[in-house]
């Protein structure tokens, strides 16, 4: 069962459906990782300065929105902040309105809304009403400091709440090349109409959603299955493991290193007949060391 996502009520009139909000939806379709072809490291993203290439601190980014002349409007987060708009724990219903007159365009995510404190009975009353009357609640409500627009839809035994894109996020279409709207207009003959109308009658059927699956993503998993049985997988290494791998290569081959130094070292001292004092060669290993270090 998904998360809790907000808890408030629903409010129309002097009414209040005390609600808890669920997301509908979930993500499904493959999720890529990004691996360097010649190594197989993960790749990740970096924030760097696009003029010098330099990476930079969270610390040292600002938010800024940039002007029609070039230039830019330094925000705080304090000022972004006292700009959002105030928490709420309502879905305010503003209006009602019959289903078609919302454009498919306009949706966005769905949610399912359950009743909590007692509030079965107004649930089911504002769910069968607006079921009756054929219409669905346009409303406002706040989440994550950012207000939806959205549609209340009863959907079976539930109340839906679907978030509806603001007009302003929806592009004119001006700028497109489109043919003319009317058979007329278009320069369609009727014959051609009579075939169209023909062949949409014969594929007009019932809407059932699990007739229609996410064939891309079944067929990348049988791809995988089939790599996989046939052993033709990569080993990525685990950023953790590979810096533990790494530190672990540097003292091995630093222990050798020592050694060979310290083989070369004997050999000459023993020649010259000079004479060391005790522990000359532990300090030289320490400075070795230090050095590789």
């Amino acid at each position: 069962m998904p998360r809790v996502i907000w808890k408030g009520a629903i409010s129309f009139g002097l009414v209040h459906v005390p609600v808890a909000l669920y997301p509908a939806s979930q993500d499904v379709g493959i999720d890529f990782d990004w691996l360097d072809k010649r190594s197989m490291d993960p790749v990740g993203y970096q924030r760097v300065n696009k003029r010098t290439g330099e990476e930079i601190q969270a610390a040292d980014i600002v938010k800024g929105v940039k002007q029609d002349d070039g230039d830019y409007v330094v925000l705080t987060e304090d000022q972004i902040k006292a700009a959002y708009p105030k928490a709420t724990q309502t879905i305010e219903i503003e209006s009602f309105v019959n289903a078609s007159e919302i454009p498919f365009i306009l949706l966005e995510r769905p949610y399912y809304l359950e009743p909590i404190g007692k509030g079965e009975k107004v649930y089911a009353l504002l769910r069968e009403a607006m079921r009756e009357a054929g219409v669905i609640g346009i409303a406002r409500v706040v989440m994550h400091s950012k207000e939806h627009l959205a549609a209340l839809i009863p959907s079976g035994p539930a109340l839906m709440l679907h978030t509806i894109r603001w007009a302003s996020e929806i592009r004119p279409i001006d700028e497109l090349k489109l043919p003319a709207e009317g058979k007329t207009a278009a320069g369609l003959k009727a014959a051609e109409l009579k075939m169209a109308a023909q062949l949409i009658s014969d594929m007009t059927g019932s809407w059932n959603a699990a007739d229609y699956t996410d064939r891309f993503t079944d067929a990348v998993h049988e791809l995988v299955n089939r790599k996989v049985e046939a052993g033709e997988t990569e080993r990525v290494v685990p950023l953790e493991d590979a810096a533990s791998e790494r530190g672990a290569s540097n003292v091995v081959d630093l222990t050798e290193l020592l050694a060979q130094s310290l083989a070369k070292r004997k050999p000459a001292g023993t020649r010259s007949g000079a004479s060391k004092p005790a522990g000359s060669k532990p300090v030289a290993a320490k400075q070795a060391a230090r050095k590789q270090a």
